[in-house]
């Protein structure tokens, strides 16, 4: 329900920005939740997940078998040399033919072995209108047959171990696309957050300094301030407006960029919701590791690299060697001058052929290819692992600092907290005259650093939250792998 009144709230977003300004109020979770259902860049995900089940699936079938049918007319006119008896020469005469071939074949791809087992049915039919008229009927009713490389590369074998591979790695890497999607929006998110909380410190800054402004005019007429105090009040009245309206033109940037990405219309006013302090999460390095090596589609294409690189190699060896094929057939053919007699008193049809082929002299070619392939499968097992060992130690890097980061955004609230008094105070104090200007710039200074703080806190946490979650597609809070959570049929979460 909470999804639908989302995108509802999108397409309204949409549709009527001439009229009115539409006002939409999202926590995180809500943002990330339309930008996996409606953004652009959950579309293209989308698409490139189901580029990737297609192909499987047309693996998979391949692995079927497979029947076709092919039925060629065609029709002859032409001039052709003859030799007549009568004549005792040779002459030229027209010669017109209408012929048609009908196909029908049932194939078998036989992965182990690498051949293909085929069944075949065959009808032919010949008329010729020229100078001497006939009609023929050629039928094969059935060939059945096996053909294969004998000692060559099998195809069959090597697609069987990679495509099953490739389309694993295509589901967890949409998932990790996906999770990135929440890590992005996170940015975004706090991006305008931050800039929404400027502004309106910005809005409380120019009240308070237009404020603090004409208490120090009157406190200068009773010289109960120097004219240095005032001037400073004025410059902070005069640089308070020029903040607000930088802080106004950043929020709208930070508006604009979030809407964007979420797809949402551009007339629609966003108002951030900060989530709440995080509950106490720990996360251990040693079992993120783990999930990393389990679940990363990183993984999954060295495997696929590798293998893919080992297939090349045996693919070289093979055809730098001595090749032979083997094709077998069994069948029944009969040719007559009507349909039914071509079925009639059939003939056996046999067919064995073999093939071999043997390399002599290449100058070194062979060699040369093979030792390029072994050097490119030694590259790509060292490359995969120098990116192994590269994504380990960010995730160690990552796990120690949202595991931190819990104590810091508690930290950085309270410090938030203090400061915000301790300017209430401060500003208190001033009207009374017990602070002076310096005190008061001072406790507005810290006031914004301390907010600024934490955001940036909240901030750093979920997106190492959701960086974390990418790169072990593990929902540590649920304790649940995130391949779960998806439906591989829709391309949505369940």
């Amino acid at each position: 329900m909470k999804k639908i009144l989302l995108i509802c709230a999108w397409i309204i977003g949409w549709i009527v920005p001439c009229f009115a300004q539409q006002s939409l109020r999202l926590s995180l979770d809500d943002a990330i939740t339309l930008a996996n259902d409606s953004s652009l860049t959950a579309f293209r995900y989308r698409n490139m997940y189901w580029a990737g089940y297609w192909e499987f699936r047309t693996f998979q079938a391949d692995r079927l078998p497979a029947i076709s049918m092919n039925v060629a007319p065609r029709y002859l006119r032409y001039i052709t040399n003859r030799y007549d008896s009568g004549m005792d020469r040779d002459v030229y005469r027209e010669q017109q033919l209408f012929g048609a071939d009908g196909y029908f074949s049932l194939t078998q791809n036989v992965d182990f072995l690498g051949g293909t087992f085929y069944m075949n049915s065959e009808l032919g039919y010949m008329r010729n209108f020229g100078y001497s008229k006939s009609t023929q009927f050629s039928a094969v009713p059935l060939q059945v047959g096996y053909k294969q490389n004998l000692l060559g590369y099998n195809a069959f074998r090597w697609d069987k171990r990679i495509e099953p591979l490739k389309y694993e790695k295509t589901r967890k890497q949409f998932v990790y696309h996906m999770e990135s999607i929440s890590e992005e929006v996170a940015k975004l998110y706090f991006d305008l957050a931050m800039a929404q909380a400027n502004c309106t410190l910005a809005q409380s800054n120019v009240v308070s300094s237009d404020t603090l402004y004409a208490i120090g005019e009157r406190r200068f007429k009773i010289a109960s301030i120097s004219q240095a105090d005032l001037l400073t009040l004025k410059l902070d009245k005069v640089n308070a407006e020029n903040t607000l309206r930088n802080a106004i033109i950043a929020r709208k940037r930070a508006m604009t960029a979030l809407g964007n990405y979420l797809h949402i219309g551009q007339g629609t006013e966003i108002e951030t919701l900060l989530p709440e302090h995080p509950a106490e999460l720990y996360i251990p390095a040693d079992k993120a590791l783990a999930l990393v090596g389990e679940n990363n589609p990183l993984f999954l294409d060295h495997q696929q690299r590798i293998l893919e690189a080992e297939r090349t190699l045996d693919k070289t060896i093979k055809e730098s060697r001595m090749n032979a094929s083997f094709n077998a057939s069994i069948g029944f053919n009969q040719v007559a001058d009507n349909l039914g007699g071509a079925y009639r008193n059939l003939l056996q049809q046999d067919l064995v052929q073999l093939s071999v082929s043997v390399p002599l002299v290449d100058w070194g070619i062979r060699k040369g290819k093979k030792n390029m392939a072994r050097n490119n499968l030694e590259e790509v097992r060292l490359s995969a692992r120098q990116e192994e060992i590269s994504l380990e130690e960010d995730v160690m890097v990552t796990v120690d600092e949202f595991n931190i980061q819990q104590t810091q955004i508690a930290n950085a609230r309270e410090a938030y907290n203090l400061a915000e008094v301790a300017y209430e105070q401060t500003q208190q104090r001033f009207f009374i005259g017990k602070m002076t200007v310096a005190d008061l710039t001072l406790a507005s200074n810290r006031r914004q650093e301390a907010q600024r703080n934490y955001i940036l806190a909240l901030q750093e946490y979920w997106q190492n939250y959701y960086k974390i979650r990418r790169m072990t597609l593990y929902d540590f809070e649920h304790g649940e792998p995130l391949t779960n959570r998806f439906n591989f049929n829709t391309g949505m979460y369940k």
